[in-house]
């Protein structure tokens, strides 16, 4: 772990995506902290402020301070990015291991779902599964979790199939291990790696996703101040308060950099001749 740590540390674009995701998570820390006002709260008397020193991020159409409503739809925002990234890896990494380590039949057929889902385009699945069960956040959980882990089987196999003819996994083989705990032992911590590399940049274009599917009115549903809905309801009014529109797409662009550059961090931590 603490070379990881070190390795990871000397990686310049890896430091400055932590830091920017550290950032973001201090805002939603500290907002109760630095503004005193409700995200939710209407007050027709402040529409359309522009920033200042009372609202930092001015005001939008309903006199809602921005600067609150960008931080709490950061809760939602990253919620969503890590939830519908770690748990269709983790299922994406199930897949890929078992078809890799047993071939055969098993591989045929887990392989022959992987690539069907694969066929389509992810914003045709995903537009399709929201559209039959409807619109929410719930149910982009359960379109991203059956969409999105096609992506980390292909990648797991790939890596499960080259670390599999490998002689100390032939030797456990030979002294009659069982298969879960070669794959669990041996295996899984070898081909996790490019998994995690790729979640990340799976990462910003989840974020990206959410925010265009609620832009549609297929994501997260009003009034929840998800950035994609802010940007919605901004639209009629870029000219007359770009600041709604700027500062909620500020904030979606901040935290995709720093997802991406995290995964630089990663991809240069985990290089093989980089260590």
């Amino acid at each position: 772990m603490k070379s990881f740590t070190s390795r990871y540390m000397r990686s310049y674009a890896g430091v400055a995506g932590l830091f920017m995701l550290l950032v973001v998570a201090a805002v939603v820390v500290l907002t109760p902290l630095l503004s005193p006002w409700d995200p939710f709260a209407i007050d027709f008397g402040a529409t359309t402020l522009p920033p200042s020193r009372l609202h930092w991020f001015g005001t939008d159409n309903f006199g809602r301070d921005i600067f609150s409503r960008v931080a709490a739809g950061a809760v939602i925002d990253l919620r969503l990015a890590l939830v519908c990234v770690f748990v269709p890896m983790t299922m994406g990494i199930a897949v890929g291991l078992v078809a890799g380590f047993y071939g055969g039949w098993v591989d045929t057929l887990l392989m022959r779902i992987t690539d069907v889902v694969w066929a389509f385009p992810f914003y045709v699945l995903v537009l399709a599964i929201v559209g039959v069960l409807g619109p929410s956040e719930g149910n982009l959980y359960i379109a991203f979790f059956l969409v999105n882990w096609v992506g980390y089987a292909r990648i797991v196999r790939g890596e499960v199939l080259l670390i599999s003819r490998l002689e100390y996994i032939e030797a456990a083989r030979l002294l009659r291990f069982g298969g879960p705990w070669i794959m669990a032992r041996h295996i899984l911590p070898n081909a996790v790696s490019p998994a995690l590399v790729y979640a990340m940049s799976d990462a910003v274009l989840t974020v990206q996703a959410v925010a265009a599917l609620s832009f549609f009115g297929l994501g997260v549903q009003p009034p929840a101040p998800e950035w994609g809905l802010l940007i919605v309801d901004s639209i009629d009014y870029m000219r007359q308060a770009p600041w709604m529109t700027l500062f909620p797409g500020l904030a979606l662009a901040f935290s995709g950099v720093a997802f991406a550059l995290v995964g630089e961090g990663l991809a240069q931590t985990l290089r093989p001749e980089g260590r």
